[in-house]
């Protein structure tokens, strides 16, 4: 799959959105719906909130698709997630990991990721080892 980054600003809070990572649990549209909405393009628009809200809603994505920095700050500052390792089944869907994780790939490379992480349970994504909501096409159950 196509590595694609877009970001969205408001002027003080850039929102970046990686498509690849997205399971479209809509979760950021059903909270936000001001800023987050599918059937407009852009279909962020960060300037129609305030950055506290735009950051709350962001940090409820659970695939990290969505992340943010605040303008003026060093973007790719390593994020640290002060809190134990959290691991939780979905209904029906992803392997979800709350907390800092470095995942190995067959060929030995490395990839941190922070925050939120979801892994495919379905076989279906076209993004292993991480989910990308095939398993809503495929009518997965587990």
């Amino acid at each position: 799959m196509k590595d694609v980054t877009k970001k969205y600003s408001n002027g003080e809070v850039t929102i970046v959105w990686k498509p690849e990572l997205c399971i479209h649990s809509a979760i950021c549209i059903n909270g936000l719906s001001e800023v987050f909405h599918t059937k407009e393009l852009p279909w962020i628009t960060p300037e129609k909130s305030s950055t506290d809200k735009i950051i709350e809603q962001v940090k409820k994505c659970p695939s990290g698709a969505l992340s943010y920095f605040l303008n003026g700050v060093s973007e790719s500052s390593d994020v640290k997630v002060d809190a134990e390792t959290i691991v939780e089944t979905a209904i029906n869907g992803p392997l979800t990991v709350y907390g800092n994780v470095t995942i190995k790939d067959a060929n030995g490379n490395l990839t941190k990721k922070n925050n939120v992480t979801a892994f495919c349970r379905c076989g279906a994504s076209t993004n292993k080892p991480f989910c990308d909501g095939a398993h809503k096409k495929i009518g997965f159950v587990g």
